[in-house]
């Protein structure tokens, strides 16, 4: 069973920084794409920033400039680094990656428990 659990969230001031992690774990042969999405109260799940199987990355024009994702393979973690935060930032931040639990199996969609971000002086 795979699991992906992040960690990192908690409350800052305007102009804050705070790093996201996401630790899979669990029977793993490859982690293809990987991306966080968060969702405000009252509003949709969003696409906040994902990296491609083939390495490339994407952001909503939102925070691009401020937050990076990166990936570390070896130790199956996802990061997002995220600077220079506002209020509208505020939200439950979610971890979310494409993973092929063998060779044999096809490529599963999982979702972290999610982490509250919140932005307020």
């Amino acid at each position: 069973q795979v699991q992906l659990v992040e960690t990192g969230g908690g409350m800052v001031q305007p102009g804050g920084s705070l790093r996201l992690s996401c630790a899979a774990s669990g029977t793993i042969f490859s982690i293809n794409s990987v991306a966080w999405y968060r969702q405000a109260p009252g509003k949709e799940r969003e696409l906040v920033a994902g990296i491609v199987s083939g390495g490339s990355t994407n952001y909503d024009d939102s925070v691009l400039g401020r937050f990076t994702i990166s990936r570390d393979n070896a130790n199956k973690t996802i990061t997002l680094q995220m600077n220079n935060l506002r209020p509208e930032d505020t939200a439950l931040y979610y971890c979310d990656a494409v993973i092929r639990a063998s060779i044999r199996s096809g490529p599963v969609r999982y979702w972290g428990q999610g982490t509250q971000v919140t932005v307020s002086s």
